[in-house]
């Protein structure tokens, strides 16, 4: 591109998929955490990663930081990379033990059951391993805090 021309990619980019991905990892997050939007709570969301997913309760509270505090953190910039990373191993997790039996597309009824494919997942990993690569763009606070 000419020098001096208006580049939206590093200016904005970043924040387009970061306020998106921020609020959906909150609200899911705030499901498990606070048992908000109809979610479990804390209790209920330990209870069920245990029985009916197998997933030790370290690994579920890891799994909640990741989504309220990642969310948060995608959201505002903070910590850009780190909250993407965490964001990226809950989708992985999600993808393997949820979702990879429902196969690819959203509201599908297959062999297991009815369920979620992966598309979803794929998508929301997609803009964290962005974020993990590219950092949280200009409007973030990482460049505030640590002068990046």
């Amino acid at each position: 591109m000419a020098k001096g021309a208006f580049d939206a990619t590093d200016l904005i980019a970043p924040l387009m998929v970061r306020i998106p991905l921020g609020l959906i990892f909150m609200a899911h997050g705030s499901q498990k955490l606070l048992g908000l939007f109809g979610g479990q709570g804390l209790t209920g969301t330990f209870k069920t990663f245990e029985e009916k997913l197998g997933i030790p309760p370290i690994f579920t509270l890891l799994a909640i930081i990741a989504e309220f505090g990642g969310g948060f953190g995608i959201l505002t910039g903070f910590l850009t990379r780190i909250s993407a990373a965490g964001i990226s191993a809950v989708m992985l997790v999600a993808i393997y033990k949820v979702h990879w039996i429902h196969g690819f597309f959203l509201n599908i009824t297959c062999a297991a059951g009815r369920g979620h494919g992966v598309e979803y997942n794929v998508a929301l990993l997609g803009m964290a391993l962005y974020l993990l690569i590219a950092g949280g763009g200009r409007w973030c606070l990482d460049r505030l805090v640590f002068r990046v």
